[in-house]
């Protein structure tokens, strides 16, 4: 990495008081509604600061609530999807005519990842989640089941499993 873009990503790191998340890069917990929705038992939303460098993936994984990711600093993000019409690239950053957007959604029960698909850098971003995250509803997608049901997708599985 650009040793300038190391030493922005270390300082964000510290800064923040981000830590490793299991699916790969860095986050801290900046929101968790005080709200709760009975009927799940779950917080209304939570919202997260993530950070990613270019020698990390953000792996293959689902959750059971909506997610919107917002672009704060840093390289374009690559967020890849699987789903019944196979591997989608939605595109995060500064908006511009090539289809970057500084915020994406990313619907429940999707599949996905990301990727800084640019060396020498790192991505800053903010995900919210509604109703809010809880790890009991985070699910690690495994190779071997990805491959099964999205055999002519194995180049992005393999990259992000």
């Amino acid at each position: 990495m650009d040793p300038l873009n190391k030493k922005r990503s270390e300082y964000l790191i510290e800064k923040l008081g981000l830590q490793k998340h299991p699916e790969g890069g860095y986050y801290t917990e900046t929101y968790r509604s005080e709200a709760i929705i009975e009927s799940i038992d779950r917080n209304l939303q939570t919202c997260i600061y993530f950070l990613l460098t270019d020698d990390q993936v953000s792996r293959f994984h689902r959750i059971k609530s909506d997610e919107i990711w917002y672009f704060h600093e840093g390289a374009n993000l690559s967020i890849h999807t699987l789903d019944d019409n196979g591997h989608n690239i939605h595109k995060l950053g500064l908006y511009s005519e090539e289809g970057f957007l500084p915020q994406i959604l990313i619907p429940k029960n999707t599949i996905f990842g990301a990727t800084l698909d640019q060396k020498d850098t790192y991505v800053l971003v903010s995900c919210s989640v509604a109703p809010g995250f809880d790890f009991e509803d985070f699910e690690l997608m495994e190779k071997s089941e990805l491959l099964s049901k999205f055999p002519n997708q194995s180049d992005i599985i393999y990259r992000l499993t």
